[in-house]
């Protein structure tokens, strides 16, 4: 086995895994800017932040529904590096529009941006996957996708913690104009637009993919397109297992992040700072996860530990139900800041909750993504991940209305977190069929 963290010091490897860091960081810098402004400036009811998350959530998925199929079959039929650089192109600009939303500040901007980077990320996604093998060995592919969703979580990790130090600057510094005060809108606008830079000369040193073999021709309907790619890939039963698990997989997690900032301020009764940190907290398990499964691997590809992986999730989410049900928050519309909640009882119990609800979740999908870019050949793997990107985003759809629902209902965002945990056990019998065809 190679030491997966040797791929960083090689070119066929380290451009990509910087890119999709920084896009993965400026992503996430901008949503929680606009999430966390929208939640604690914006809106004082608990239904409509739940309902603003959702939409802003639903946006951001929409393209990944409509679109994958596009841009499987555009990274099966060109350079997957040419189009990496074309979309890094597009990001300034998106940028440019994102950068006008903090600035104003103007939640329409905002949400026109944040559809505009759910495009980006729908052309993106299947490359990040699909270029693995092509430039790795076959034994480097497990260490190589665990590199690449490590690095993400990573750059979610530190956009989130820039996204809610530009936040409690703005809420802790003086009085708020819009949600960004004085230069920490200018800050967050500059940045953003800085960063966006950066990954499109990270991306211009790519080294080349070209496509394998004849060059299909591409379909322009997305919907005849979607319909054909997912029926094209769902009949191999590997696939269609391990696509299945991942989209339960971001299910929970799309409840689990659409929840997030209401409970933290409704429930927890907490600032910020403390979204942020649990936010934070959730990418570094993930990241944990995703190493600790390729040692225990030793970079075979192999289903074995998923369903064990996403019972102990699902265990976990119990936990933390279990201490958020219980937390007693401040009356009177007062808030915790980071430091006293952090010094309080149940703090640490809660946190270590959520830790290793991500970090079992992380150790549960990486293994299923090399899956989908190992199970079948080269030429067709950006289709395949296109699939899962399809079948995902409308799983996650799924989920958001469904939590949508349960709150129109009357079901606290709290509560939902048990139908989190009822989708683990869901998830586990997947897995394990995967487990058994397969290992």
């Amino acid at each position: 086995m190679k030491t997966s963290l040797r791929l960083l010091a090689r070119r066929r490897f380290l451009p990509l895994f910087v890119t999709q860091l920084l896009g993965a960081f400026n992503d996430n810098l901008f949503k929680q800017a606009m999430i966390l402004f929208v939640t604690y400036q914006v809106y004082s009811d608990p239904l409509q932040e739940q309902w603003f998350n959702a939409v802003a959530t639903g946006l951001f998925i929409l393209p990944f529904f409509l679109l994958s199929a596009l841009s499987g079959q555009l990274a099966d039929a060109r350079d997957k590096a040419q189009i990496i650089r074309w979309v890094k192109t597009a990001e300034i600009f998106i940028m440019v529009v994102g950068a006008a939303g903090l600035l104003l500040p103007s939640v329409p901007l905002m949400l026109v941006a944040v559809l505009a980077m759910g495009v980006h990320s729908t052309f993106f996604g299947p490359i990040k996957y699909a270029i693995l093998p092509q430039h790795l060995q076959a034994d480097e592919v497990l260490g190589g996708t665990g590199l690449v969703e490590a690095g993400t979580y990573i750059a979610i990790l530190a956009g989130t913690i820039a996204a809610g130090a530009l936040g409690y600057f703005a809420h802790y510094t003086g009085p708020a104009t819009g949600g960004l005060i004085g230069g920490t809108g200018e800050v967050a606008a500059v940045l953003v637009l800085a960063i966006a830079i950066l990954g499109w000369l990270s991306g211009r040193q790519v080294p080349s993919a070209p496509p394998i073999g004849d060059r299909h021709p591409i379909d322009l309907n997305v919907f005849s397109s979607s319909w054909r790619l997912i029926s094209n890939t769902m009949h191999i039963p590997r696939l269609f297992l391990a696509i299945c698990s991942i989209s339960f997989f971001w299910t929970i997690g799309s409840v689990l992040f659409i929840e997030f900032p209401p409970i933290v301020k409704n429930v927890l009764t907490a600032d910020e700072g403390v979204t942020s940190l649990l936010l934070s907290i959730f990418s570094v398990g993930v990241a944990i996860g995703s190493i600790a499964i390729n040692r225990l691997l030793k970079g075979h590809v192999s289903a074995k530990f998923a369903p064990i992986s996403v019972i102990a999730m699902g265990g976990f989410v119990i936990a933390f139900w279990f201490s958020v049900r219980g937390w007693h928050g401040l009356p009177d519309g007062r808030l915790y800041d980071f430091w006293s909640f952090v010094s309080l009882p149940g703090a640490p119990f809660l946190l270590g909750s959520l830790l290793f609800v991500a970090i079992s979740g992380g150790m549960f999908v990486v293994p299923l993504y090399a899956f989908l870019t190992t199970t079948v050949d080269k030429s067709e793997t950006a289709r395949t991940v296109a699939a899962n990107n399809i079948v995902n985003s409308g799983a996650m759809v799924i989920g958001a209305a469904f939590a949508m629902g349960l709150s129109a209902a009357g079901v606290s965002a709290v509560d939902q977190l048990l139908m989190v945990a009822a989708m683990c056990l869901v998830s586990a019998w997947l897995a394990q069929k995967l487990h058994l065809a397969c290992d």
